[in-house]
């Protein structure tokens, strides 16, 4: 019997690969302007976060990453001595068939390490006016409670998240898992260097971080060459992996 080409492949699995965690996970996923990879990965790189761990994955398409001859892991986990934060970078693109997998990977690794609270960082694609520049989100009421009381974020009017986004909100509607998505508008160049500081001035904002955005600019340069690579790769992928964006405001 022939092999349907459009079929997705055996079911993909994820392993998270560390012991410890703190009270919060910030989150970005590679994922069109990666603008929320950007934010979290110069959110490491600005605080000086140690590497604590990685996710595997089995049976899906993967990338290792390297620099300076160097190979890392594609997916890493990072904490601070100093701050109850664990920040993870995902580079890997994860189809929305192998979403619910990766979500289940992660949400198994709260539990075990008693995290409390995931916010992720994420660029959407949708057509919006210069004045409409900002940082929206959608989040569990007990996330908006604990954390966006005061906050000066804006929630999304309506729409709908899909893919590993997706999973993780519906899981914290289902738990005492405190769960919100911070989005914002992000054009096709990669990275987006505007979307990612306004993701970071937002959680900076609301988990007092003081963080400095201003090298940002000069950071972006240094792996522009590297990230159009990776946005090349993820538009390969995403023309048959993902549907269209179906957020808006």
């Amino acid at each position: 019997m022939a092999t349907d080409p459009s079929a997705p492949p055996r079911a993909a699995s994820f392993e998270v690969n560390a012991e410890t965690a703190d009270e919060t996970l910030i989150a970005g996923f590679s994922q069109f302007g990666l603008a929320g990879l950007t934010a979290v990965d110069y959110l490491v790189d600005h605080f000086e976060f140690e590497p604590v761990g990685n996710v595997t994955a089995d049976r899906l398409p993967a990338i290792t990453p390297f620099e300076n001859g160097r190979p890392r892991h594609h997916t890493r986990l990072f904490s601070h001595a100093d701050r109850d934060l664990t920040v993870l970078v995902g580079e890997l693109f994860v189809p929305a068939w192998a979403a619910e997998s990766l979500s289940e990977a992660v949400l198994e690794w709260t539990r075990t390490n008693r995290v409390e609270e995931i916010a992720i960082l994420q660029g959407m694609t949708i057509p919006h006016a210069p004045e409409e520049h900002e940082v929206f989100y959608v989040a569990t009421d007990d996330y908006r409670d604990h954390r966006l009381g005061d906050a000066d974020v804006t929630p999304m009017a309506q729409g709908f998240l899909d893919g590993v986004n997706a999973e993780l909100v519906a899981r914290g509607l289902e738990s005492s898992l405190r769960t919100g998505v911070y989005l914002t508008p992000v054009h096709s160049q990669a990275p987006d260097v505007e979307a990612a500081i306004r993701l970071l001035d937002a959680v900076s904002s609301v988990y007092g971080l003081e963080l400095d955005t201003g090298p940002l600019e000069a950071f972006a340069g240094e792996i522009r060459e590297y990230y159009e690579e990776l946005s090349k790769r993820l538009a390969e992928q995403t023309q048959a992996e993902v549907p269209d964006d179906r957020m808006y405001m």
